[in-house]
């Protein structure tokens, strides 16, 4: 019998099943691993999300597929017109005989993929209005309560409490302890500014932490940061880093401080200023009604003069000018004194429901060292338990022996 095609008696014969597939092993045999450099074009996302695309030079290109399981790891989104460098290894798509570049990492060329990632977070949220003058709100003139977004035991949280306490003593500060930096830092700080609108009760909140390098400092450029700022119904002073640093909660925040002192300064006026200004005030206006008073004398004075008849009633005149030029000065006095004693009031108020007063008074506040959470109950305590006490000057760490 005469085989077809002068096929050898030996011979194997292969479906295109069976090609392919030896196709593709020998490939991801030889390149198991490569680097490309070039540009996408063609790239889409189906339901599935995965990425399809493809990379290419001048002269060549080649089809390429990144898994929804390799993608979900990228920190930028891809583009058309984008230049890449993908890792990862040839093979071909055995349902078509097509060959392809599997792709399992890709970095921007030229900027860097977190630079990258920055950068396109922020033409997106300022595509949404995030960082619109328009939408930002202002700051209160004298709150009665700010709260502070922080870590408790970095330099940001001394200078915010140090400038505060100094500018305003009677004002009520609420801290919410936050990560600044490092894995799970970003959610913990949007959570805090949600914690402060719902709990706290502030008239402005502060959110920010020292300087730092721009890792130190990214969990305020995360999205979710941003997004839970802006949603804030409360205004929010931005204070991240020194003066030099700038990241996106400061553009999304309704006021951006250069530093935590600043920023501190910028949400409450100092007390010492506001009464030198209510003196100012009443200087001024004293000065201007006996201003006006002196001006209507001269003009009373220079009628008298053009006047021969009768001059016992412009004496008269100028008595009864004289008594309510008395009476008001009188009543402006006493309006500017009752001010006075009014505001003198009301910083005293302030100053008793400031919890430093009720702790000069020898009290003190006990937390849990592990969580910060404040202790209300003896029957919460458990025996051993640690506790940190805060007292008007200083704190102690004391353990319970028995409750």
């Amino acid at each position: 019998m005469q085989l077809p095609l002068g096929l050898p008696a030996l011979a194997t014969v292969l479906t295109v099943s069976q090609l392919n597939q030896r196709i593709r092993e020998s490939l991801e045999a030889a390149f198991d691993e490569v680097w490309v450099a070039g540009e996408i074009s063609n790239f889409r996302v189906p339901p599935s999300g995965h990425f399809y695309f493809s990379l290419k030079d001048r002269r060549s290109q080649i089809a390429a597929v990144m898994f929804r399981s390799a993608n979900q790891l990228l920190p930028f989104r891809p583009e058309d017109g984008m230049e890449v460098i993908a890792r990862g290894r040839v093979g071909i798509y055995e349902a078509r005989g097509d060959l392809q570049l599997c792709v399992e990492a890709m970095e921007p060329r030229g900027l860097g993929a977190q630079q990258l990632a920055l950068e396109q977070l922020k033409q997106r949220l300022a595509a949404e209005g995030l960082f619109a003058d328009a939408r930002k709100r202002a700051l209160p003139f004298l709150p009665r309560a700010v709260g502070i977004v922080t870590a408790l035991k970095g330099a940001a949280i001394h200078d915010l409490l140090f400038v505060l306490r100094s500018r305003a003593p009677g004002v009520r500060i609420v801290i919410r302890p936050v990560r600044v930096q490092g894995k799970g830092a970003a959610p913990d700080i949007a959570q805090a500014v949600a914690d402060l609108n719902r709990l706290g009760k502030p008239d402005v909140i502060i959110v920010g932490r020292g300087g730092g390098s721009l890792e130190d400092l990214w969990a305020f450029n995360d999205e979710r940061v941003a997004r839970a700022i802006a949603a804030s119904r409360v205004p929010v002073v931005s204070a991240v880093g020194h003066e030099i640093d700038f990241t996106i909660s400061d553009l999304v925040a309704d006021r951006r401080a250069p530093t935590p002192t600043a920023a501190a300064a910028m949400v409450v006026p100092d007390e010492r200023d506001l009464r030198a200004w209510v003196d100012r005030t009443a200087l001024a206006l004293r000065l201007a009604i006996q201003r006006q008073i002196g001006t209507q004398r001269e003009r009373l004075a220079a009628q008298a003069r053009h006047l021969r008849h009768p001059r016992e009633v412009l004496k008269a005149m100028q008595q009864r000018l004289d008594e309510l030029s008395e009476r008001a000065l009188h009543a402006v006095t006493s309006r500017i004194r009752f001010a006075q004693q009014r505001l003198r009031g009301g910083a005293e108020r302030l100053q008793a429901l400031s919890p430093l007063a009720v702790l000069q008074r020898g009290y003190s506040i006990a937390r849990r060292v592990e969580d910060g959470t404040v202790i209300r109950d003896a029957a919460n305590l458990k025996d051993g338990e640690h506790l940190r006490l805060t007292f008007a000057r200083g704190t102690a760490r004391v353990r319970v022996e028995d409750k």
